[in-house]
């Protein structure tokens, strides 16, 4: 398989390359536009999560509004996935990212006015999953188009998951700040404003005009095509189920950290800032670290090494009821899952080919965003019944015994691996 990428022999570590992406114009103007949309987005999450438990003190209705935002993704995702790669992914996000800016000043308008009910944010949440749902495949695949070199291509994913986590170190304490001073209307209406700087970005960016594929066959058969290539290679197929279990087992202890936060820790809004801004600071150390790597060479070693650290994370973090053990557990929990994830969509980016690239990486945002709703009703509905702890704990169990598993089959991956390594000169 020869995708055109000339990625570095070795995996070690290199400083001073840690930036090395940011020298092509295109992904210059992406990442500063995103380094403002991403604080917005966190600081409208960290106000949702505030809102959605004040309106209705329920850890089951708390799972509801989160299942009702994200599964638009692991329904639409895939097909979202046959789009991206028949069309302009330029015009693909130019547009999410208008629909997105109006559902933040809709619901900030709403809560402004003090017009607020929980249907109208289970509605707006639905929304705006419709909208990630396009956007997710759209700007995984974009990524190859606005770096140059290929070689490069790791580099510009780990600065991407650094980007994204500084925003979420970033936001939620501005996000705690503004609750605690004016209310999470005022969140809203800064996120819907942040959406202007990545809008003027992706304007500037300029990529050759796009190529319809030659030989359209109908949507159903794209997908089915897509979905046959990434069950016919056991390394793409094990790398996605690890991080659909990561998601439907581990990632919902996001939704819980509000109860976490007033039943246990005894705080309120700026606690759970700090409690996400700790999984932020984690999960941005994760990136640096993978950001300086000179190569993908030794990924696969990290992809269950992560995941084991993430489920470690939550298991010790489930039974802590100290404030500040609980920021320390929470960056170790960040920096695992960051790592496992951005180490995942690196291996599939390199490797898939090109024609079904849309396609693979939307079937990866399906399983590892679209997954999470399921999750996060499953942990709504348990936390109910045994608590927050418990429920926290089995998570953190089950991603441990994932990892497991994919580490005793590692060495038949790489056996799987080695011709697509090769063409990659690895």
């Amino acid at each position: 398989m020869d995708n055109g990428v000339k990625a570095p022999p070795g995996g070690g570590l290199s400083l001073s390359g840690i930036a090395r992406a940011l020298k092509y114009r295109n992904y210059r103007l992406y990442f500063s536009g995103q380094s403002v949309s991403l604080v917005g987005t966190w600081i409208q999450h960290t106000a949702m999560s505030w809102l959605v438990y004040k309106l209705t003190k329920s850890p089951f209705l708390m799972g509801i509004v989160a299942f009702s935002g994200q599964i638009p993704m692991f329904v639409l995702t895939p097909f979202a996935g046959v789009l991206a790669d028949r069309m302009d992914r330029q015009k693909i996000l130019i547009v999410s990212q208008v629909l997105a800016m109006l559902q933040a000043l809709a619901i900030s308008a709403l809560v402004l006015a003090n017009r607020i009910e929980v249907w109208h944010v289970i509605a707006l949440s639905i929304f705006l999953g419709v909208v990630n749902a396009f956007d997710a495949p759209a700007r995984q695949s974009f990524i190859v188009e606005i770096v140059d070199d290929r070689s490069d291509l790791g580099n510009a994913i780990a600065l991407n998951s650094t980007l994204f986590n500084g925003a979420r170190l970033i936001g939620p304490s501005i996000a705690g700040l503004v609750i605690n001073a004016v209310g999470e209307g005022v969140c809203f209406l800064l996120n819907g404003l942040s959406y202007v700087g990545v809008l003027i970005a992706l304007a500037a960016i300029k990529v050759p005009p796009h190529r319809e594929p030659e030989n359209k066959i109908n949507v159903l058969a794209e997908l089915k095509e897509g979905f046959q290539y990434v069950l016919s290679f056991s390394p793409i197929r094990a790398v996605i189920m690890l991080v659909a279990l990561t998601s439907l087992a581990g990632m919902p202890y996001m939704l819980l950290l509000p109860i976490f936060t007033a039943n246990i820790l005894g705080g309120g809004p700026k606690t759970l800032g700090f409690l996400m801004g700790s999984v932020g600071m984690g999960a941005l150390a994760g990136s640096f670290y993978l950001a300086a790597r000179k190569g993908i060479a030794g990924l696969g070693r990290i992809i269950p090494a992560a995941c084991a650290l993430f489920g470690a994370g939550l298991v010790a973090f489930s039974q802590s009821t100290n404030l500040y053990l609980s920021m320390l557990l929470l960056f170790v929990t960040g920096m695992g899952m960051i790592m496992q994830v951005a180490s995942s969509n690196t291996i599939l980016q390199a490797i898939v080919e090109d024609s079904k690239r849309g396609r693979v990486m939307s079937i990866f945002a399906a399983f590892f965003m679209g997954l999470f709703p399921f999750g996060s009703l499953i942990a709504g509905s348990l936390a109910h019944h045994v608590g927050a702890p418990a429920t926290v704990m089995a998570g953190g169990l089950i991603c441990i015994a994932g990892a497991l598993v994919f580490a005793r089959n590692l060495p038949l991956y790489k056996e799987k691996m080695g011709p697509a390594y090769a063409s990659l000169g690895i």
